[in-house]
């Protein structure tokens, strides 16, 4: 029980951390935070994600050009121009590194407005603090694993970060259903979207890619809309759009 805990807790804790912080903040800028709570979320995201932390300004201008690109050529990471999930992480990572390391100049309606934060960037990005953070998690299964199979579960600590894009990213472009004509093959996936916190509902998303609710039908449920009501009543952060 105390390995599956802590799974689900690493799980939902880096899923919220994409989707709060990096997608829907750094990217979007779906609500504003003063550099308090900014700097909190920053270093939530950075423990979070742990040996997968992802750069807030390189993910930020990855899907800033995922949404202008979205499905063509050009899209960094649609599934409709590579043969299987490995090749679109591979590929999403080479991209990745490119942008963190400062190696592509991306256009200029991808630059700006995304936080930085050069101390958490540097530690995060460092193969120290990555294996470090493996180190732990392999030092927990040891401590309180009680089944062989259990083990199976830390590649997924591992990469957690990327194998939430690849998730999003593939079943959110090749399966599901479509609410709008995106003129793009995004869809939304999962009937019970909340095992991936809204981030499957694709379709809606790119269809208002600025609203902080990514479900549009009566029958869709995106559990991090809730949070961020929570939030913005709360004046952690003030959301852009008005609330429904």
């Amino acid at each position: 029980m105390i390995i599956l805990a802590f799974f689900l807790l690493h799980w939902f804790l880096s899923l919220f951390s994409q989707t709060f912080f990096l997608h829907r903040y750094a990217s979007h800028k779906m609500f504003k935070m003063n550099p308090f709570w900014e700097k909190f979320f920053y270093t939530l995201t950075f423990l979070a994600q742990g040996s997968s932390f992802l750069n807030p300004r390189a993910y930020a201008i990855m899907h800033r050009m995922h949404h202008a690109y979205s499905d063509t050529i050009k899209d960094p990471h649609s599934p409709h121009f590579i043969k299987d999930v490995w090749g679109l992480m591979i590929q999403t990572k080479n991209i990745y590194l490119d942008h963190v390391k400062f190696k592509t100049e991306p256009e200029e309606q991808f630059r700006g407005h995304y936080p930085t934060w050069a101390f958490i960037d540097k530690i995060g990005d460092a193969w120290p603090t990555r294996i470090a953070f493996i180190l732990f998690y392999i030092g927990f299964y040891v401590a309180f694993a009680t089944q062989w199979w259990m083990f199976l579960l830390l590649p997924i600590h591992f990469l957690m970060g990327p194998i939430h894009g690849a998730i999003v990213n593939w079943c959110g472009h090749k399966y599901g259903y479509s609410n709008y004509d995106n003129k793009d093959h995004s869809k939304n996936s999962l009937p019970l979207d909340f095992l991936m916190l809204g981030e499957l509902f694709q379709n809606n998303h790119h269809m208002r890619p600025n609203s902080p609710n990514f479900a549009a039908k009566w029958f869709e449920f995106d559990p991090t809309y809730p949070i961020l009501k929570m939030m913005h009543w709360l004046r952690i952060i003030k959301i852009r759009k008005t609330i429904k």
